[in-house]
């Protein structure tokens, strides 16, 4: 049995914990405020910093009496900032240096400084190292949305009713259900690892420690490293035992009483580029639990996301699902969704035909009209986009996935998107079509939508699919809000492929335009005119008589 020293609404108070946790169901979740630990312990033993921590830092540390166990935290001493204004001053001062000597150079607000070019290159060095070290690290950093994405609406991209990680803290108080939840999160991840709470604890603040490096600096500098731990352990707990219920694996029924009516919207802010936690933090905590295949279990549930009902009832379901044992390492739980949700190519290699011209614009009633069907694929995945020209009769078609749109699916559609471009330094080089294919598929769909007529045309080809979605003026407004995404390389080959098929036909689509055009009033004149040869026929047969 140990003693740990909470803080807790401005009272401090000693807790006594049992190893067993057998108590721990009982703290309610305004008691176990993770942040507010207070520091006692002296001469706890200090865990050597991560290699992208700065120096130099101060220590706090979590207080454990009775116990060897002890947590040692630390904090950087606030300066973190100034380190372009000093490459400029080093760089300045050394320009200044004169046959070899060092000038002494006065700069506003500062103490006189000595010019030295070793200390300019070090910190040019350091730049450099730094810039380097975030570029080869873009797949695994918490990311930010891209400024291309700035047009989408904010539904789209803030939490409903829980915060993960810092990026949203500053929102805390309008998701408090969620805050309140996570503390008995913990409560029950704990009893369930059968673990002291301090073993987890402490498994969890060192990877938090190794990942605060992944998150955006101007955003950690606020945050200090102990809040830093004590948030990815909250975070990590909740996130756990959500994918616990929805891998349909039996959770405390208090905790599932919040997480299944909320399920949806839990849901939509897990799938948020803003909103993710490190998945080396999450592996952590349930490495701690007793339940195998937590990731698989989760992600066969939850892949489905973004097809209409029925599609879920009827076909899914019989579909086979794999298991990708070599995608082992992904950056966080949006990027193991949608790993599943896009599916990967094939490898087949479809030649990219050459054209005098680059089609960019081609909208669903144009395509229509020179005789490209649009049709919903059969593997419903996302990266299945092709327009086929040989062996389907007459004319070509364009196929696509089936798409429910709603708030939900265009939500999850667009972090996603936004998850690729910014983890994807060239579409064209990726090594694969998956790599690229959210924004491809997006970006066909908004050339497509020019009008709500277009919109309509899409249903009626069963792109869009489903009740209770986006009106049609709603999906026009969120198709042309993704304007200035990167091009895909699925996107370049079917425009290419179109531009190809009206050059090499075009007189079978200009006379099948035609037909669309005027075809009713041909139809009709027709009709009229055989009405009309009736009639003097008729007359002609009355005048003989």
């Amino acid at each position: 049995m140990s003693l740990i020293a909470l803080k807790c609404c401005g009272c401090t108070s000693l807790i006594r914990l049992e190893q067993s946790m057998e108590t721990a169901a009982a703290w309610g979740p305004g008691e176990f405020q993770l942040a507010n630990w207070t520091v006692h312990e002296p001469g706890a033993q200090v865990w050597a910093p991560p290699a992208c921590v700065p120096m130099p830092m101060e220590y706090a540390s979590i207080d454990i009496f009775g116990n060897s166990c002890s947590l040692q935290g630390y904090v950087p001493d606030g300066s973190s900032g100034g380190l372009q204004q000093q490459l400029v001053e080093y760089y300045y001062s050394a320009a200044l240096q004169h046959n070899g000597k060092a000038e002494v150079i006065d700069l506003p607000n500062r103490e006189p400084m000595v010019s030295d070019e070793s200390r300019a290159s070090c910190v040019l060095n350091h730049v450099t190292h730094k810039f380097k070290s975030d570029i080869t690290m873009m797949k695994e950093k918490m990311h930010r949305y891209p400024a291309c994405l700035g047009a989408v609406d904010e539904s789209y991209t803030v939490p409903r009713i829980v915060a993960i990680g810092p990026y949203h803290r500053d929102r805390i108080h309008l998701l408090m259900a969620g805050e309140n939840a996570k503390s008995m999160a913990v409560c029950h991840c704990i009893r369930q690892s059968g673990c002291p709470m301090m073993e987890v604890y402490g498994a969890v603040a060192s990877a938090a420690d190794d990942a605060r490096c992944l998150y955006h600096k101007d955003v950690m500098a606020g945050i200090s490293y102990q809040d830093f731990r004590d948030m990815m352990f909250l975070d990590a707990c909740f996130l756990v035992q959500y994918m616990l219920m929805r891998g349909g694996i039996e959770i405390d029924d208090s905790l599932r009483g919040f997480l299944s009516p909320n399920r949806v919207d839990i849901f939509h802010d897990v799938m948020l580029l803003e909103n993710q936690l490190p998945w080396k933090v999450v592996e952590t905590v349930m490495s701690f639990m007793r339940v195998s295949s937590l990731p698989e279990r989760f992600v066969r549930s939850m892949r489905h996301c973004m097809l209409p009902d029925y599609f879920e009832l009827e076909q899914l379901k019989q579909q086979p699902f794999y298991w990708d044992d070599s995608y082992d390492n992904p950056p966080h739980l949006l990027g193991l969704l949608r790993y599943y949700i896009v599916g990967r190519s094939k490898g087949t290699k479809y030649p990219t035909p050459k054209t005098k011209n680059i089609l960019f614009s081609m909208s669903a009633i144009k395509l229509d009209k020179i005789g490209i069907r649009l049709t919903a694929n059969k593997t419903m995945k996302l990266i299945d986009m092709r327009l086929d020209i040989q062996g389907t009769g007459l004319f070509p078609k364009l196929s696509l996935a089936p798409l429910s749109l709603d708030h939900d699916c265009a939500s999850y559609l667009v972090n996603m998107a936004a998850f690729e471009l910014c983890t994807v330094k060239s579409f064209g080089n990726a090594g694969g079509e998956e790599h690229s294919a959210v924004c491809s598929y997006l970006t066909l769909l908004a050339m497509l939508v020019c009008r709500e007529e277009d919109v309509h045309q899409l249903r009626e080809r069963d792109i869009l699919q489903g009740g209770g979605g986006l009106t049609n003026e709603e999906a026009l407004r969120f198709f042309t809000s993704l304007q200035g995404m990167r091009l895909g390389p699925c996107y370049i080959h079917i425009m290419r492929q179109i531009e190809s098929y009206r050059e090499k036909r075009w007189v079978q689509a200009s006379l099948y335009e035609f037909y669309y055009n005027y075809g009713t009033i041909v139809l009709a004149a027709i009709g009229a005119v055989g009405t009309l040869a009736g009639i003097i026929a008729s007359i002609m047969s009355h005048m003989r008589g």
